[in-house]
């Protein structure tokens, strides 16, 4: 079996994959020692993948001013391949991949000259286009390496689809699994109805990127009745920006979670803890301000911890928002169970180190 093909087989199988921030200096230039350490970070912290390029990253760094598009995918898969020698273990590469087909399918090229494993597609700042061109657009990446379909959520330049959209999106060969986070559970429900009616079911690895809902997606048995048929899916996996902070706990909890998946009954704990994870996230993500400072407060936390020196982004209006940080104290005090600082702190020299 190939690097390639066993990163695939744990896709499938489902695992924790932590959308990766950038790091920048307090001038706003990128900071390839920090940018190493939190990768450095996600792999000693147990996760199974790491998702480069995307939201998180900021998709600011393909303009040409910038030019960090390759800068920051290959910086990730040098310290993945590192961390596959060292360990014998597999690291699940995903890049982002963004725009009009032909920009998706030369970033798709991009992605895989690097050695990424998949891409995930996003569908984001193309409302414009008809549903018919995103499914050929999908098509024509497939064509390049394995696809993560993606329902990004619209207060970040997400767009409704339709259910027979999910439907055409699943028939697709080498749409090996679907990212679906909308925020919304009418929208989450389709990907899901689709995946679970579709010829390919058992090629398609549904992962949650519902970041307000992270716990309940992953312990929920879907079931739909067709001609006196029944159909189960779920959510296995998760692709997750708030997973970029605490990333030790968020795989502690991914782990956990797995020992209910298809029982019949979930401690109460487990509701708790839902309710927990979601109100962090509320705040992680600037709820209260449209998801203003979603990607500032993630920063805010890595620089909290030392990893990153600052909170800044790209775009010099993406910042944290009034009362963003007093939220973030509330939660260190509220859940002090969720945060992982103390193995930060035993690990941040070493992880730093050039």
């Amino acid at each position: 079996m190939t690097r390639t093909e066993k990163a695939l087989k744990k896709l499938k199988a489902g695992t924790v994959i932590p959308a990766n921030p950038l790091a920048l200096d307090k001038d706003g230039n990128f900071n390839e020692r920090r940018q190493r350490a939190v990768v450095r970070y996600y792999l000693d912290s147990g996760v199974g993948g790491l998702a480069v390029a995307v939201h998180t990253t900021q998709f600011e760094i393909r303009e040409p001013k910038h030019n960090l598009l390759e800068k920051v995918l290959r910086v990730a898969k040098e310290e993945a391949d590192k961390f596959e020698a060292a360990h014998g273990e597999t690291v699940v590469m995903v890049s982002g991949v963004c725009g009009p087909t032909e920009q998706a399918v030369k970033e798709a090229e991009l992605a895989k000259s690097l050695g990424y494993d998949a891409v995930l597609l996003s569908p984001g700042g193309l409302n414009s286009y008809s549903e018919d061109y995103m499914v050929e657009r999908t098509r024509a990446v497939a064509a390049v390496m394995p696809v993560i379909g993606f329902y990004l959520q619209t207060a970040v330049g997400g767009r409704a689809f339709s259910y027979n959209y999910w439907e055409r999106v699943c028939d697709i060969d080498n749409v090996v699994a679907i990212k679906a986070a909308p925020f919304n559970r009418y929208y989450s429900l389709d990907v899901v109805r689709a995946a679970a009616l579709s010829r390919r079911a058992d090629d398609i690895t549904l992962y949650t990127g519902n970041d307000d809902n992270i716990v309940l997606d992953l312990v929920t048995t879907y079931k739909f009745t067709v001609d006196g048929k029944t159909y189960e899916k779920g959510f296995i996996g998760g692709l997750l920006g708030h997973w970029s902070v605490w990333t030790k706990r968020a795989v502690e909890l991914f782990e956990k979670l797995r020992e209910y998946r298809g029982k019949d009954s979930l401690p109460r704990e487990i509701l708790t803890l839902a309710a927990e994870v979601t109100d962090t996230n509320a705040v992680l993500f600037d709820t209260a301000n449209g998801f203003a400072g979603c990607i500032a407060g993630l920063h805010e936390v890595l620089v909290r911890q030392g990893l990153f020196e600052s909170t800044r982004c790209l775009n010099p209006d993406e910042k944290m928002s009034e009362g963003q940080k007093e939220e973030i104290d509330r939660l260190y005090k509220s859940y002090p169970h969720l945060n992982d600082d103390e193995f930060v702190k035993a690990n941040l020299d070493r992880w730093l180190a050039d």
